[in-house]
């Protein structure tokens, strides 16, 4: 698997930012981004024990290939 790097939040400061990558051997985007914790956002959601929620800006919609 060789993850390539597409982008990190511009508006970041100090690059402690959300990252997004595209893994080219499952045609998949990863993305790094911030937790979601807020129990009353969670519970609006119904999430597999196998998966997790992060978040992310819209500005970083940019980095998506698609987006173009």
């Amino acid at each position: 698997m060789t993850l390539r790097f597409l982008g990190k939040d511009p508006a970041s400061p100090d690059g402690q930012s959300p990252t997004l990558y595209y893994d080219d051997e499952r045609n998949t985007y990863v993305f790094q981004g911030w937790k979601v914790n807020d129990p009353e956002r969670l519970a609006q959601m119904d999430i597999p024990d196998h998966e997790t929620v992060i978040e992310f800006p819209k500005r970083m919609m940019q980095f998506f290939p698609e987006a173009d």
